[in-house]
């Protein structure tokens, strides 16, 4: 049996292929044509692709994600699971990679990452990315807004969607979008060396207006009842949950009321070629 050609040998690797947004990356270079390798945790649940090469390694095993990543130029970083260790998770993974001779990692960070952010999550991003700087790697940051497919999630059994929001906006984007995006990125990466990207949905919605068009996609009555802070952390005692977890759901909230999820950019056209999703077509496709 003949080596493979190192024409075709992949120089791309894309981390969560088994999620929803790193499997919609990986699909969409397979279509390309362009040979990738998918880091996953489990190798048997990984999508089985045309010119893709599955390994396994976590983010924490530093060992396993440098032997899956030497060769590998171009990294898709997908944040790693909601847990009270990411961080520390995304270091070892940064650290890894740097081992390995990676030399541009493409990061799924968060719109408004910042040390301060009213989103705890966000928070996590930021010092992942400074990391990513600190370790002298060419970078390209991914800063998404909230998953419009996160938006039913958040509505009750009785059909009411609580939190301390307010009035505040948030520009829900689609996955879809964040896929197209990372996929026009990877495919031409020193294109984008050092540019850190807002990606949004094209309208900027209260959770109100929200609702609205969750009732008429849904077709049920949705409606938005806001909390107040302490209200918020009260009806959420019952869960069980660690406090950063807890921290985490109510300041999804407090992070739209303080107005750090508003403002729509312009990054998806530009990189997609096409005009971000609106809310109401990401519902309804999900229905279908």
């Amino acid at each position: 049996m003949s080596e493979p050609s190192t024409e075709t040998l992949p120089t791309i690797a894309v981390t969560g292929a088994t999620g929803r947004l790193g499997g919609r990356v990986a699909r969409r270079l397979a279509a390309r044509g362009v040979p990738q390798k998918l880091l996953v945790r489990s190798p048997e649940r990984a999508p089985q692709l045309p010119g893709a090469v599955v390994v396994r390694g976590g983010y924490a095993d530093r060992e396993a994600v440098r032997e899956a990543l030497t060769g590998i130029h171009t990294v898709l970083m997908v944040s790693a699971s909601e847990s009270g260790d990411r961080l520390a998770q995304h270091q070892a993974f940064v650290d890894a990679a740097v081992e390995a001779g990676v030399r541009h990692l493409v990061y799924v960070s968060f719109y408004g990452a910042a040390p301060d952010a009213t989103f705890t999550l966000a928070r996590d991003h930021f010092h992942t990315e400074q990391h990513i700087r600190a370790a002298g790697l060419a970078y390209t940051f991914l800063r998404d807004n909230f998953y419009a497919e996160f938006v039913p999630d958040l509505v009750g059994e009785d059909g009411v969607i609580r939190g301390p929001a307010g009035q505040g906006r948030a520009a829900f984007v689609a996955q879809d979008d964040i896929a197209d995006a990372a996929a026009a990125v990877l495919s031409g990466p020193q294109d984008h060396v050092g540019a850190t990207y807002d990606l949004t949905g094209p309208e900027s919605l209260t959770l109100d207006e929200a609702a609205a068009i969750l009732s008429e996609q849904l077709g049920r009555t949705v409606t938005y009842r806001p909390e107040t802070v302490e209200e918020a952390y009260a009806s959420r005692a019952s869960y069980g949950a660690p406090p950063w977890q807890v921290d985490a759901w109510v300041s999804t909230y407090t992070a739209i009321a303080s107005g750090e999820l508003d403002g729509v950019g312009d990054a998806v056209p530009r990189l997609t070629g096409h005009p971000a999703t609106p809310l109401a077509r990401v519902v309804r496709d999900a229905g279908r």
